[in-house]
């Protein structure tokens, strides 16, 4: 296993052989689970339009993912992190990040594959080798490059970060027919207006929060703080 931060070109480009890409969604909102996707083709396989998924429209994204699913030459690797595997003590973000790359990548890569990872790390090195060291554990071993934007620089990241949005704003979708009383539940973002309503109306209706959301994040600490006040308020 080969694991850094270092010279992209030697892992971007130069070859048609397969490379591999991945990027996850999901690690900032108070709702649903993160996800991490990882694409491995040739380069020329990947739709022209692609781009960092945070720039495109959701129409535009889900295309792309769709035309991404179907197309041969096309593998595309998924893992999902639910919320209780967030909100676990024992965890943190930067290693559930860790985890899901190399999930995701194990699921697709084979034996020396070439994977270009999205770092999810201040120190762009440091994450490459623990993602290169996750995926070993899982089976092939491969050379892992990461570089911090990489899905705005490089085909197969940004096409990983496409399938990866997608389906995490699929799930988040859903959660509206799991919630039929409480919804709409917004984007999942602290920052959603309609996101942080559609906990307050929960909490306000049970006392608790909902099965989707991330408890350790401190919206949900507020939310369930103010429904206390509101309530001590009342009698």
């Amino acid at each position: 296993m080969t694991g850094d931060g270092g010279d992209a070109g030697e892992l971007n480009g130069g070859t048609d052989e397969p490379r591999v890409g991945v990027d996850e969604a999901g690690k900032g909102p108070v709702l649903g689970p993160m996800v991490a996707a990882a694409v491995r083709a040739r380069s020329e396989s990947i739709p022209a339009d692609v781009d960092d998924s945070k720039r495109l429209r959701p129409a535009t994204r889900e295309s792309i993912a769709a035309t991404l699913r179907e197309r041969e030459g096309v593998d595309v690797g998924v893992a999902v992190v639910p919320t209780d595997r967030i909100d676990d003590p024992e965890t943190g973000m930067n290693g559930l990040t860790v985890a899901a790359h190399a999930e995701a990548v194990a699921a697709v890569a084979t034996e020396g594959d070439r994977v270009v990872a999205d770092a999810g790390d201040v120190d762009a090195a440091r994450f490459g080798r623990r993602v290169g060291d996750g995926i070993a554990e899982r089976g092939p071993s491969v050379a892992v490059h990461a570089e911090h934007g990489a899905d705005a620089a490089d085909p197969l990241v940004a096409a990983a970060s496409v399938i990866a949005k997608v389906e995490r704003d699929a799930r988040i979708a859903a959660l509206g027919s799991e919630y039929p009383e409480h919804a709409p539940v917004g984007s999942g973002y602290p920052s959603d207006p309609e996101t942080r309503a559609f906990l307050r109306r929960y909490v306000g209706d049970t006392g608790e929060l909902p099965d989707c959301a991330r408890a350790s994040w401190a919206t949900a600490d507020d939310v369930l703080a103010a429904a206390e006040q509101s309530s001590l308020s009342e009698f």
